[in-house]
């Protein structure tokens, strides 16, 4: 049975094992996933260099302007592009990319307001994921190898710079419930639990059939 397209778009908390349940849900659904893909198809489709558009990623922050004379851009054909690049248009563009994905094939977007960017796409199902704080602690410890104190100070920095991006761009509010379909706490559960019930979510808001999601052993 083939299923009509759709998508699920994740915001996190950094720190919250939001990416590695992103995976588990397109490999389990037999989705596309995108991460910084994003960033990458939204350059090739411009002919603008990738780095543009991760110095104005959510990880970076924003309200800055790219100005060709301190940071040159190519096109594709190796001409440089002599206007300003502000961050809303790299996010325009940015956008175009998310939409034509989510067009093309069933995807799972992280971050980068692609549940905001889809908002008119029917067929979508919007997910925050939280953890409490001394698991989001020891998964930056165990990816980075930093201690305590470091890991704390990046969840405050990476969170802030997340809740800025999301909040400049879309009309919701970045981790408040009323923006998403669904929020929870992956540290209740823990990633591989928290994956099946979202799953199970998703099959019943848009009617999937039982074994949609369903990974034999």
């Amino acid at each position: 049975m083939e299923i009509e397209k759709f998508v699920i778009n994740v915001g996190r908390q950094l720190g919250s094992g939001g990416r590695a349940i992103g995976h588990r849900l397109a490999h389990d659904f037999g989705m596309a996933y995108f991460d910084k893909e994003i960033l990458s198809m939204a350059a090739q489709e411009s002919g603008l260099c990738t780095e543009i558009f991760e110095k104005s990623d959510e990880h970076k922050g924003f309200f800055r302007t790219v100005f060709s004379s301190l940071f040159p851009i190519f096109t594709a054909s190796g001409d440089l592009y002599g206007n300003q690049i502000s961050d809303e248009s790299l996010f325009r563009i940015q956008s175009e990319a998310i939409r034509k994905a989510a067009e093309r094939e069933s995807c799972v977007f992280i971050g980068r307001c692609a549940d905001y960017v889809l908002r008119d796409m029917p067929r979508c199902v919007n997910i925050f994921i939280s953890a409490d704080t001394p698991d989001r602690v020891r998964r930056i410890r165990e990816l980075t190898k930093v201690d305590e104190r470091t890991a704390l100070k990046m969840i405050e920095n990476g969170d802030e710079k997340r809740a800025n991006y999301y909040n400049f761009y879309s009309s919701g509010t970045w981790g408040a419930a009323d923006t998403y379909h669904l929020c929870i706490n992956s540290s209740v559960l823990g990633e591989e639990a928290t994956t099946e019930f979202i799953k199970e979510f998703v099959r019943q808001k848009l009617g999937l059939p039982p074994e949609a999601g369903r990974v034999t052993p």
